[in-house]
């Protein structure tokens, strides 16, 4: 099935990008597309796709690879919106800003001790439009916030359907416990 909201080039890239033999190297292949259409207009987020909602961010399907290898994911982050500390439960995906400015914060694993989990900030940037970044498991543990004072919009293309991940919600000691967060689309 052919997706009209998304343009054939950059649909046929991907698809050649992950239905080849690239291994490994996808998520900086993917990267590379995402950051090269944007520079050349070819990447456009539909404006149905830019409508933040109250109290979450949206998450909205542009575009589901026919084979289940990726899908791209389209998100609107109102002012102030963010992520709690998550993995994607094994998934590779590389995250694009299309508009406005996003803090992303990454983590690694110190220690996971009878399910407690222990991490420590890798680092922290503020990403504007253009910008573009891998996840790779198992460096996979992060945080998305909204940095701007007007809506933020995102496109994440995942290696696969991502229709779960894992929240780590903070325990008093400091320490987090793990919770599976099961994922869906907005409209």
């Amino acid at each position: 099935m052919k997706n009209q909201q998304l343009d054939d080039d950059v649909r046929s890239r991907l698809d050649a990008i992950v239905h080849g033999d690239a291994g490994r190297q996808i998520p900086e292949l993917v990267k590379a597309v995402l950051i090269d259409s944007m520079q050349c207009g070819s990447l456009a987020v539909p404006d149905t796709f830019r409508a933040p909602i109250e109290g979450t961010y949206a998450r909205r399907l542009l575009h589901r690879d026919p084979a289940g290898q990726y899908t791209m994911v389209v998100m609107a982050w109102g002012p102030g919106q963010k992520t709690a500390l998550h993995d994607h439960a094994g998934i590779w995906c590389v995250e694009c800003v299309v508009d406005g400015e996003m803090e992303v914060a990454q983590y690694d694993l110190q220690s996971d001790e009878g399910g407690r989990y222990r991490f420590a900030e890798r680092s922290r940037v503020l990403a504007g439009r253009g910008s573009a970044g891998c996840l790779i498991p198992p460096f996979e543990y992060h945080t998305l916030g909204n940095a701007s004072p007007a809506t933020s919009i995102t496109l994440h293309v995942y290696g696969g359907e991502m229709d779960h991940c894992h929240v780590f919600e903070p325990d008093a000691d400091g320490s987090y416990h793990r919770v599976k967060k099961e994922l869906s689309y907005h409209e």
